[in-house]
């Protein structure tokens, strides 16, 4: 297909009131002291370019590309200087809201609302004169029904992650679904359960993950394993399961309300959410995500994911593990005081943190006071004393430190607040934190470098998010924690 232009026309769902007029929480307020370790760098827009930044990608020549949410893609030079001289130049448009962009092979593949498209600059000239739909195989009719798309696994194929219709149905083809596009235009039904899914990309092992946002059967805002066959939560996208040979629909719905922990023995294809993110502290409508591996040129987070949140203007941190086959893993507040509504977050040659977005006449507050923004996140070469990672064991967990910490407080029982909760499954809009327990710190054992301590509880409950509060910990050189919060999802107990 050549050439192809077209115009949609969206129809804007309803927001209930109570979500328009809900405040957006309390900042963590350490914006000041994050700046000294992860200053953030503007990267200008001129005011004659319509910039809304959906989706990036590094181009070959070390250019950042940019999908726009009214379906252009600029390139832009100069964006990762000191300070920054971009220098923008339009290479596609006429698409719609891309949040997915992938360079291959001297062309880019776009994830857009009804299709993927491959496009590319025949005649050399910069402006791209060909366009050709890979997979369109899905329909739409509302605004809510968004697809993120990934980019190009070792296969070559386009994960993409296909949002409900109005948050509760699934009123078009494969809406609610996780679906493989390969390199010739196939499309692949991966796994049903999605409400309204956003990024789409790895973890360091490989494995393919989306962000789903909050609402109903989703109490709050979680990562997802994109596993072949599974069922993950959202039962209204069941209807589509006689359109994928192979693929039996599961044989129960989940009950509602009730929690995932018992409904995953009830449904055995629920696969349960690999992190959870609680409502507001940790995000409320989280977008885009990518897998850091610059080689450390980002600071000690080498192979942790990096995701914004739209509604808070934030930038957290992700640690995943597979425990009893089951991925899992802990959530961690990172940056905090960004511009704009953040819908995708991209890493640099430099090794910095490319974040964008924009906000919406949709009725979602944001945070943020521009209406559209491209920032920088750069490591200014200080290690900031911070929770690196979290790791479950069979009595407790073991928490890793970027530094070494103050051995005699590290020792001590009280430097270690841990309380858990879950969610309500439910077909409702969200859910409370349920069900909460204080289990008790027996004993803290720190290891002979100091950067890592064993916490042994008396109780870890399976379901439950693990919620640290370690405001006590101190390292070795009397530096106070950067985020003294951390907090890991417990789907799987390991036996040993």
């Amino acid at each position: 297909m050549v050439n192809v232009r077209f115009i949609l026309v969206l129809v804007i769902t309803a927001i209930p009131h109570a979500l328009v007029a809900e405040d957006l929480g309390e900042m963590w307020g350490t914006a000041q002291e994050e700046e000294k370790y992860y200053p953030i760098v503007n990267i200008p827009i001129p005011p004659e370019v319509p910039m809304r930044p959906g989706s990036f990608e590094i181009l070959p020549d070390g250019r950042l590309a940019v999908g726009t949410r009214r379906g252009d893609i600029y390139f832009i030079k100069g964006a990762f200087q000191s300070p920054p001289e971009p220098r923008y130049h339009l290479f596609a448009s006429g698409q719609d809201e891309i949040f997915g962009l992938a360079w291959k092979d001297g062309a880019m593949t776009t994830t857009q609302f009804g299709e993927v498209t491959r496009i590319a600059d025949v005649d050399g000239d910069g402006i791209a004169d060909r366009y050709d739909t890979l997979s369109n195989n899905w329909g739409y009719a509302e605004g809510h029904e968004f697809a993120f798309g990934s980019k190009h696994d070792p296969e070559g194929n386009i994960w993409v992650a296909l949002g409900l219709s109005g948050s509760y149905h699934s009123r078009n083809l494969f809406r609610g679904w996780a679906v493989k596009v390969t390199p010739d235009g196939r499309m692949i039904p991966v796994c049903s359960g999605l409400r309204s899914p956003g990024g789409v990309g790895p973890n360091a092992q490989g494995v393919m993950f989306c962000i789903e946002s909050q609402g109903p059967w989703n109490g709050c805002c979680s990562l997802k394993h994109l596993k072949q066959g599974a069922f993950l939560g959202h039962p209204a996208s069941y209807n589509w399961y006689p359109f994928v040979p192979g693929m039996d629909a599961p044989a129960v719905e989940p009950d509602s309300p009730s929690r995932l922990q018992v409904e995953k023995k009830r449904v055995k294809e629920l696969v349960p959410p690999v992190v959870r993110f609680p409502y507001i502290r940790m995000g409320r409508s989280i977008a885009g995500f990518r897998l850091n591996q610059t080689g450390g040129k980002f600071g000690p987070f080498e192979n942790q994911i990096f995701l914004g949140d739209y509604t808070l203007s934030i930038i957290l941190r992700v640690t995943t593990e597979q425990v009893n086959g089951v991925w899992q893993g802990a959530c961690y507040p990172f940056r905090e005081g960004l511009s704009t509504g953040i819908m995708h977050v991209e890493f640099s040659p430099k090794g910095q943190l490319i974040v964008g977005g924009f906000t919406t006449n949709r009725q979602w507050p944001v945070r943020g006071t521009e209406p559209f923004a491209i920032q920088r996140i750069d490591w200014s070469g200080v290690v900031p004393f911070e929770i690196r990672e979290i790791n479950i064991r069979k009595d407790g967990f073991l928490v890793t430190f970027t530094k070494p910490v103050d051995r005699d407080i590290a020792s001590g029982t009280e430097a270690y607040i841990v309380t858990t909760y879950t969610h309500n499954y439910a077909a409702g809009y969200g859910s409370p934190e349920v069900d909460h327990t204080t289990p008790k710190v027996i004993r803290a054992v720190p290891s002979a470098d100091g950067l890592s301590v064993m916490v042994h509880l008396d109780k870890t409950t399976e379901g439950h998010i693990h919620d640290f509060d370690l405001a006590g910990m101190v390292s070795r050189d009397g530096e106070h924690l950067l985020h003294t919060k951390a907090y890991y999802t417990v789907n799987e107990i390991p036996d040993h």
